[in-house]
């Protein structure tokens, strides 16, 4: 079986393709020609994962799975949410972002929050969508070098570091995108 993860992160390619089973091979946007912006127009997580799985298998043809993720601070009503790769502008850049989440939060003491990633398989002209939410705090200063975006400056509950600190190995097992793959996975080996 053959699958496209329609991303163009390669940190997201990396980390999914450790977990899918040996037998499914794994398509970028790069291996089917797909060059141009997949849109993510949608209002929610989930909408942006279904609205750029139904682009890839109505305009390239193939059984698809795409993702959206987004970090959801409770004191700030869930932002940044379904905006957090462009929380601080269209750049979408990595410090940027975290610059002004540690800003907005500098004088809260609340710093509950969580990371949702929701998957959107496209297979054999059926939908169906997987989510994985890990819980945790944001950090007062950033810490690690591994992971990407908010990696340092999320700590996961029940842990001491950040997830740009831990191995991703470990941040697969703990992690929001870990649990909808894991998900995703079983559903496809259950086929």
């Amino acid at each position: 079986m053959q699958l496209v993860f329609a991303t163009n992160n390669l940190n997201k390619v990396k980390e999914v393709q450790a977990l899918i089973p040996a037998h499914i091979k794994l398509l970028s946007l790069k291996d089917i020609g797909c060059f141009e912006d997949v849109p993510e127009t949608q209002p929610t997580i989930k909408g942006n994962a279904i609205q750029k799985a139904e682009f890839i298998k109505k305009h390239y043809g193939y059984d698809c799975f795409a993702d959206d993720t987004g970090l959801e601070v409770e004191v700030l009503q869930g932002a940044p949410g379904v905006f957090s790769a462009r929380y601080a502008g269209p750049q979408r850049n990595d410090n940027d972002n975290m610059d002004l989440l540690l800003c907005n939060l500098k004088d809260k003491s609340n710093r509950n929050a969580q990371f949702k990633t929701v998957i959107a398989l496209h297979l054999k002209d059926q939908l169906q969508t997987f989510t994985g939410i890990c819980k945790g705090e944001i950090t007062t200063t950033k810490h690690g070098n591994k992971g990407f975006g908010y990696d340092p400056i999320f700590k996961p509950n029940g842990h001491t570091q950040t997830f740009a600190e831990i191995s991703l190995d470990k941040k697969n097992s703990i992690g929001h995108r870990g649990k909808a793959v894991q998900l995703l996975v079983t559903f496809l080996n259950n086929l």
